[in-house]
């Protein structure tokens, strides 16, 4: 059997058994899409103890094994990011201007009180700098700080050894960096799904809560769009057209339908209003309030279309040339004889209001006749097979955007390898960018939303191959053995105190002093220690993955510039001191 065909056995073994284990709950909790790391372990080291599979070969180097899955793990990576930022773009810069700073703030608390704790082992001589900072990168699960800390323990090995000094004896071992970092890796996994278990548990949680407080504070800015049905009493009125009403020109209202004479029709603005009409009105609370009291009272007599040539349906803006304009510019309400009562956008119901701007999904609530509205359905797309339809060329090409981004060098004086964003910050970054203004900057003509469907796919596709190949590579490169016969289980229980002190402190203190929506401070635990794993774990929390996403997304860029930059830091102090 070929080597790539047995790849892909090891990859769908890995798998298949981490998503069952994923699924086993005690008392509601389990790992997840997590279960995929510890039984890539395993089936890693089973394939090379019993099947003499390996990633290196005799002289040290890798083999085309190695290469093939370390391609594939980062790709993996690189679509579970793209699609969180094509999923959190069009919210994030407005998450960004609320609690931005918040988040940001216990993000990067996080992360000094990590350094501390690992500066701490070094000082008190439990660790060596070259363990200290495979602990720190595995137990904060970031492999862009592995390779920045590993780089910059050869360089400063390569100069110990220039002065005549042995930079093995002073702790400088390069080769001592991965193997700290896997032993230490599954712990910090935990230790993020411990935080955020604990902080549900000792607080009392109510997942459907913390969603639907979430969903509150997304649509603060917004007023909601209420119905009332109301009965023309007032005499003021009587005579006076539609568009006299409190509300109608401005747009805070809006008058959907009139019931006349037992007829229900959609009435025009200027429909001179009658004594006895009912009329259905449409708009924030207070407007909708002030209306009803100008022209008469409010009542319990249902408009229904039933029975009526009138019909309420759902309109959804798929049609390119359409989307960049402006609602007023499409006039469906005089060239069609149309009310649009409401605007729906990513879960958010607003009103229509002439200068709202019409984007990919949105969906329009119109009434009308059923000819009238098939005719606007034209107009504006209306296609379900267009939402269904992934857009391959933006896809690939904000992955190649995201990686000529991850990979511009930021050179910093004092540190000798210049820092990056990486593959994987990049990408995200990029995604973010075009999911919110892709669109205007290329003129409409390509679209970066994703269908959810589609989003769920990559999502999941991507986080697995990641953390299965993440654990293949782990048990296949001795895993095992450095933990049972070498410095492993001393590396793991010093490495969880890296993980688990810094994670408890800023979890507690973001949700009881920060007040931090629990599904948003899970995403934000998770984007601190830019880990996958535990966003995926968050994410399946909640019937929506939003909250948690936002979470991750808004402190994940500046995150993983820290976390690359963080292991220099260290060692360029523990240096001083050699």
């Amino acid at each position: 059997m070929s080597s790539l065909a047995l790849l892909i056995i090891y990859i769908s073994v890995g798998a298949v058994l981490g998503i069952a284990v994923g699924q086993i709950k005690y008392k509601g909790v389990g790992l997840g899409i997590g279960g995929v790391l510890f039984s890539g372990i395993l089936v890693g080291h089973i394939a090379n103890a019993y099947f003499g599979f390996n990633l290196h070969n005799d002289a040290g180097t890798v083999t085309a094994e190695e290469n093939i899955l370390h391609f594939l793990q980062e790709f993996g990576l690189m679509l579970f990011v793209y699609a969180i930022g094509i999923q959190v773009g069009p919210s994030f810069f407005a998450a960004l201007r609320g609690s931005g700073l918040k988040l940001l703030t216990l993000a990067v608390s996080l992360i000094i009180l990590g350094c501390c704790v690992a500066l701490t082992l070094f000082f008190t001589g439990i660790v060596t700098p070259d363990a200290m900072v495979g602990m720190y990168s595995g137990a904060i699960t970031n492999t862009p700080a592995l390779s920045a800390g590993s780089l910059m323990v050869s360089d400063i090995a390569n100069v110990l050894a220039a002065q005549g000094k042995d930079p093995i004896a002073l702790g400088f071992n390069v080769t001592n960096v991965p193997k700290a970092y896997a032993v230490a890796y599954p712990f910090g996994v935990c230790a993020i799904l411990i935080t955020i278990i604990l902080i549900r548990i000792v607080f009392k949680v109510s997942i459907e809560a913390a969603g639907n407080d979430y969903r509150d504070s997304k649509s603060a800015g917004f007023d909601a769009p209420i119905s009332s049905n109301v009965k023309v009493e007032n005499s003021d009125f009587i005579g006076k057209t539609i568009n006299d009403i409190p509300g109608i020109i401005d747009g805070t209202v809006i008058c959907s339908r009139i019931k006349r004479d037992g007829e229900l029709s959609v009435p025009t603005r200027e429909m001179v209003l009658q004594q006895g009409d009912l009329i259905h009105l449409v708009g924030g609370a207070k407007y909708v309030a002030k209306a009803a009291m100008a022209v008469g009272t409010e009542t319990k007599d249902v408009l229904t279309t039933h029975g009526t040539t009138i019909s309420v349906r759902h309109l959804i803006i798929t049609n390119n040339n359409v989307m960049g304009r402006t609602l007023g510019e499409l006039e469906l309400d005089k060239k069609h004889n149309l009310v649009i009562s409401r605007v729906f956008r990513s879960g958010i119901q607003f009103m229509p209001t002439p200068d709202l701007r019409l984007a990919l999904g949105d969906e329009l609530n119109v009434i009308g006749t059923m000819e009238d509205i098939r005719k606007a359905g034209k107009i504006v797309g209306n296609s379900s097979a267009t939402m269904n339809h992934v857009p391959m060329i933006p896809i690939f090409l904000g992955l190649f955007l995201g990686m000529l981004l991850g990979s511009i060098p930021i050179p910093l004086p004092g540190v000798p390898a210049p820092m990056k964003l990486g593959v994987i910050g990049g990408t995200l970054v990029v995604a973010i960018l075009l999911a919110r203004f892709g669109d205007s900057w290329t003129k409409n003509k390509l679209h970066w939303r994703l269908p959810q469907p589609a989003l769920a796919a990559f999502k999941e596709i991507g986080i697995t191959l990641f953390l299965t190949i993440v654990g293949i590579r782990a048990g296949a490169n001795g895993f095992w053995d450095e933990l049972t016969n070498g410095m492993g289980l001393h590396w793991m229980a010093w490495a969880t105190l890296i993980s688990i002190i810094p994670m408890l402190i800023i979890g507690f203190i973001g949700y009881k002093v920060f007040k931090v929506n629990y599904l948003v401070l899970s995403g934000v635990l998770a984007g601190a220690c830019t880990d996958p794993p535990a966003l995926a774990y968050a994410n399946g929390m909640y019937k929506d993955a939003e909250a948690s996403s936002i979470g991750y997304a808004t402190v994940y860029p500046f995150v993983m510039f820290l976390r690359i930059l963080s292991p220099q830091i260290m060692l360029i102090i523990v240096s001083s001191f050699i």
